[in-house]
């Protein structure tokens, strides 16, 4: 049996305390582990990144940016709801996470206050009425009665909250911190972790040292972050997620594979996105097009990279398909290590913890 195959090959022992609470500051602070060839690695501090890239270079980065979209609420008997919306659909509804979920059948309420929504709207209260469930995810579509002219999206920031990971418990950070300085595109759920460490100042520096950057969407949902738990994970099934790979940025990206320049997928939401789009162009016999649309690509060991050389990514939880696709990239054997190395050097681990650059050399 092949162990690469194995969800319990994908795991470790992580100290409780090397789960980053807090993300650093300034951002560009945290450290970063640079995988550098096929045997060997090096310890640095992001705000360095210059120092491992060259003139040529291209990053990826996932311009999306987190909704709030964890809302709070009760039933008409008063017992306490919490919802977590993954995806809109039609006619005011939103696929939705519903806790707790065995407590919701078709017809029933679910209402939501807020303080600062009664100030806004008067007398207006936010009701939702379950009208269906989503097997595949498990969720509930609900519908919103809505204001005249109005759209959740329009009154989330008045009813909804940030959400952040279960593991992230002492948090004291403005909800920005969750949210990368280039976050333009609202709709993911979750952020994507490998570009919270990036500031202005440094994109600003690396553009000025030829180190050339584009943008796609991503928008994280429940296919990124929820476990894999078949033992044998090529029965896995990714739930599918929204990306965009622009025309220019596919102009980019050729012309930095015709001068020799690397591409660099600032995260696995960006690497999911740039392979995700090559898969689609290749049922048309290309190597890349501008796509728009859904991907349910689920990449782990034995996966043929189509795109890109380099990742700069987070320290991923155990048993993650996060932690399979870094695995794809330079082995699980030696992900593990690292791994273990860098919680030997206490490492911050997770969403806001340091960061990971693979580079070329270091690829199986």
């Amino acid at each position: 049996m092949n162990e690469d195959l194995l969800l319990s090959s994908y795991t470790y022992q992580l100290p409780q305390k090397l789960i980053a609470q807090t993300p650093a500051v300034p951002r560009d602070s945290s450290r970063l582990l640079i995988v550098d060839s096929l045997t060997s690695c090096v310890h640095g501090v992001f705000h360095d990144l210059d120092k491992w890239l060259k003139p040529g270079d291209l990053l990826v980065l996932n311009n999306t940016r987190v909704i709030p979209a964890r809302l709070y609420g009760y039933k008409i008997t008063g017992s306490q709801v919490e919802i977590l919306l993954l995806e809109e659909k039609a006619n005011n509804c939103w696929l939705a996470l519903v806790k707790p979920g065995k407590r919701f059948p078709e017809g029933a309420e679910i209402f939501f206050d807020s303080a600062n929504a009664s100030q806004s709207q008067g007398n207006f209260q936010l009701k939702a009425t379950v009208v269906g469930r989503d097997e595949t995810t498990g969720g509930r579509i609900l519908q919103f009665e809505l204001p005249p002219n109005k759209t959740l999206w329009q009154l989330l920031e008045l009813y909804g909250q940030v959400p952040l990971p279960p593991y992230i418990t002492d948090n004291k950070s403005a909800n920005d911190r969750y949210q990368t300085v280039y976050a333009t595109k609202p709709g993911a759920i979750a952020a994507p972790t490998a570009g919270l460490h990036f500031t202005p100042e440094l994109l600003s520096k690396l553009q000025h040292q030829g180190i050339e950057q584009t943008q796609i969407t991503l928008h994280v949902g429940i296919g990124t972050f929820r476990p894999v738990e078949s033992e044998q994970i090529t029965q896995h099934t990714m739930h599918q997620e929204w990306i965009e790979v622009s025309q220019a940025t596919v102009a980019k990206i050729l012309a930095t594979k015709a001068k020799g320049g690397r591409v660099i997928a600032v995260g696995t939401t960006a690497s999911r996105a740039l392979e995700g789009a090559a898969r689609e162009a290749q049922k048309s016999g290309k190597t890349l097009q501008a796509f728009q649309g859904k991907t349910d690509l689920f990449i782990y060991p034995g996966y043929q990279w189509e795109l890109i050389d380099g990742l700069i990514t987070n320290f991923h939880l155990p048993g993650s398909s996060l932690l399979m696709m870094v695995s794809a990239l330079i082995g699980r054997n030696r992900l593990l290590k690292l791994y273990q190395e860098a919680i030997a050097l206490n490492y911050r681990f997770y969403s806001f913890g340091d960061g990971m650059l693979i580079l070329p050399e270091a690829k199986i």
